[in-house]
């Protein structure tokens, strides 16, 4: 058996500032460039890109979700309400001699 296949390869793992700045430096000179100026691949700057657009659209979403939920939960109240008074209405002239 060889002995690099029973070998595992080490995995380094980087702080999201150290992603944050690459990324903002692939940015300005490109993605290829900055990898290779790093010592990384090019496919874990995309992935990192990728993840990280994945998380801003994920925050974005659900901050939109959360606006729109708070809108109906006002207009579901103000029907209540609404029909509160139509149901008080309609005992009114239900009770009231013709």
């Amino acid at each position: 058996m060889n002995k690099e296949m029973g070998k595992r390869k080490a995995y380094r793992k980087y702080s999201q500032e150290f992603k944050a700045q690459a990324l903002e430096r692939a940015e300005k000179e490109g993605i290829p460039a900055t990898a290779q100026l790093l010592g990384l691949e090019a496919d874990q700057l995309y992935s990192w890109r990728r993840n990280t657009r994945c998380k801003g659209e994920s925050t974005e979403t659900q901050a939109r979700l959360e606006a729109e939920n708070a809108r109906l939960r006002k207009e579901m109240q103000r029907l209540e309400e609404e029909l509160a008074f139509v149901k008080k209405c309609a005992t009114y002239f239900a009770k009231a001699p013709r």
